[in-house]
């Protein structure tokens, strides 16, 4: 989770980073600091929200060209300002930044303590800088202190360092996402790419285990895996400064709510080649594990009804953190396609990581290129989706869904049939994310807004849409949202309908008359309805109209429930963009 960045060169370090912390936010806002170096360190550090505690304590006045900082989600020590990064050693001549997590911190702490040093925090991160002052004191520099440190912490980090005496960053990963980059005469280490974007699109991705040097006159790279100086590439990357910013609107779950008219259409522009290839994979594979967490789970899901209906076959849908105990079933026949937006869910590396071992071929489906799962799989296919800064999942969920029709669709010989359809959607989608059916549902979120409890039901794909309407809204809203399958209400949940109960029913042409007998059922136990569908029924008390897509309804009937969640948001007084004890990347495990 969290999110670090750093920047060495000859324009003030403090507005960079601060600008990079508000980017890289998403990943993490219990609190936050920055620390910069101009012949002493100068610190500012504190509970709250980046701007929050920039209005407290002001950290334009932080002095120096060379600088690193933090916006935290907590896993070790609570929300404090003493656990807020960065963190300093006993003499103060070190300071650290930190993402992941040291699982043997006790064991170092432990040591270190015996051996004098003084704690001021209850994380894992404070043992990094101790351990490193622990080094120097017999006789290396700060460099090679820190390549030891590394190599006694287990777990995952992206780490950067900083030394008073010396004019350099550390910047170190191993399970957690780092990025370096390279504009003339600077450079940048962080979380993500966003966060420097606006100074440089030219890239180095950092291998697992790798440790860079950043200085005014260049940047090398040593690999603790290798034990030795390596050549890491640069890349250039093709987004937009504008596309990780909020523009127009109040929040970047609504801008990107709206960028699916455009999203949807960009995730099927792949090449032929690169789809007979996927196709080819497919159909040679003996076993087909499909793996993610939360919402991409949700693709995957629907990505199972879509490939049984068109092309009869048969897929497992398994949660990444439970897939090591299907590890007995995989082969070196097997494929695994491996979903996720950030391309460093920690759950979907470890999977990954079991499913190597026992000889598969992995497939991954993600919207960044060069990230940990890139570089770990056989294959990928990019979702073309953007930077996605709100931590809830809604233009890259629908471009998931668009890209797995479009494979189903090529599975079965249709390919030009499937983007032709999915083209289409073009029109739904600008429709659905007009003024006018947003204030249609703004009338709804008003009347929902003081409910406890929203049941969502649904029967073949529009189930697999309530599940991920059902996450949606009890995400960013903090209401109680159950999803069902239609069958399934009287087999127990039909026991927790009470009067007023509201209950959101997703209808097709295919489901239509038994989903619709569901409905009735709740009604009749004083359920107030809720239809998604493209006929208006004696049974709804309220309508959103969704045109019949068929095979590509999930991706069209989703989108008037991100909108209802995001209004439930706004109405009960909450940051859509930063909902409570979550973050965007969910890099430990």
């Amino acid at each position: 989770m969290c999110g670090i960045i750093g920047y060495i060169g000859t324009k003030n370090a403090t507005p960079i980073l601060f600008n990079g912390l508000k980017r890289l936010e998403y990943r993490g806002y219990d609190s936050a600091g920055i620390v910069t170096l101009d012949k002493e360190f100068h610190m500012k550090k504190d509970v709250g929200k980046v701007d929050e505690i920039n209005t407290r304590l002001n950290f334009s006045d932080l002095p120096g060209t060379l600088g690193i900082a933090h916006t935290r989600w907590a896993t070790h020590g609570g929300v404090t300002k003493e656990n807020a990064h960065p963190h300093t050693d006993c003499e103060g001549k070190i300071a650290v930044v930190h993402n992941g997590i040291i699982e043997n911190y006790q064991e170092l702490k432990k040591n270190l303590v015996s051996n004098g040093h003084k704690f001021k925090s209850q994380t894992d991160t404070e043992v990094i800088p101790h351990l490193i002052e622990e080094i120097m004191k017999r006789g290396k520099n700060f460099h090679d202190s820190t390549l030891s440190a590394l190599r006694s912490l287990e777990g995952s980090y992206a780490i950067l360092a900083l030394h008073k005496n010396e004019r350099k960053i550390v910047a170190a990963r191993k399970g957690s996402p780092l990025v370096i980059g390279v504009a003339d005469g600077s450079y940048f280490a962080a979380s993500d790419i966003p966060a420097f974007l606006e100074h440089t699109k030219n890239v180095v991705y950092m291998h697992d285990s790798d440790v860079a040097l950043l200085t005014d006159t260049g940047m090398k790279v040593f690999s603790l895996l290798e034990g030795g100086d390596v050549n890491r590439k640069v890349d250039t990357v093709d987004w937009d400064i504008r596309q990780a910013e909020k523009g127009e609107f109040n929040h970047f779950m609504l801008k990107e709510i709206s960028e699916q008219v455009e999203t949807v259409q960009k995730a099927v522009q792949q090449t032929k080649e690169v789809v007979d290839g996927v196709v080819h994979s497919i159909r040679n594979a003996h076993g087909i594990f499909l793996i993610a967490s939360g919402t991409s789970y949700h693709a995957c899901l629907a990505a199972s009804y879509i490939l049984s209906k068109l092309n009869k076959m048969h897929v497992n849908v398994v949660l990444a953190s439970e897939f090591p105990h299907y590890e007995h079933f995989l082969t070196p026949k097997t494929l695994v396609v491996a979903v996720s937006q950030s391309g460093e869910t920690a759950d979907v590396l470890e999977a990954v990581k079991y499913a190597k071992a026992r000889g598969c071929k992995i497939l991954s489906i993600v919207n960044v290129v060069g990230s940990s799962l890139t570089r770990t799989s056989d294959s990928f296919l990019n979702l073309n989706a953007g930077p996605e800064i709100c931590v809830l999942a809604t233009k890259s969920y629908t471009s998931q869904l668009a890209l797995f029709t479009l494979l189903a669709y090529a599975l079965s010989g249709k390919l030009e049939e499937g983007k032709k359809r999915l083209n289409y959607l073009w029109n739904v989608i600008y429709h659905l994310t007009s003024a006018t059916v947003k204030e249609k549902i703004k009338e709804l979120a008003e009347k929902l807004k003081n409910k406890e409890h929203i049941f969502l039901i649904g029967r073949g794909l529009e189930y697999t849409t309530a599940l991920e309407a059902a996450l949606k809204i009890k995400e960013v809203s903090y209401i109680h949202a159950e999803a069902f399958a239609g069958g399934e209400l009287k087999h127990g949940p039909i026991a927790l309908v009470e009067d007023g109960t509201p209950c959101i029913v997703f209808v097709s042409e295919e489901t239509e008359k038994e989903i619709l007998s569901n409905a009735n059922e709740i009604k009749s136990r004083g359920g107030y309805i809720i239809g998604v569908s493209p006929t208006n029924n004696e049974v709804f008390d309220f309508w959103l109209k969704v045109p019949e897509a068929n095979n590509e309804n999930p991706i069209v009937q989703i989108i008037p429930i991100q909108i209802l969640a995001y209004q439930l948001a706004v109405l009960r007084g909450l940051d859509p963009d930063h909902p409570r004890n979550l973050a965007k990347s969910v890099t430990v495990k």
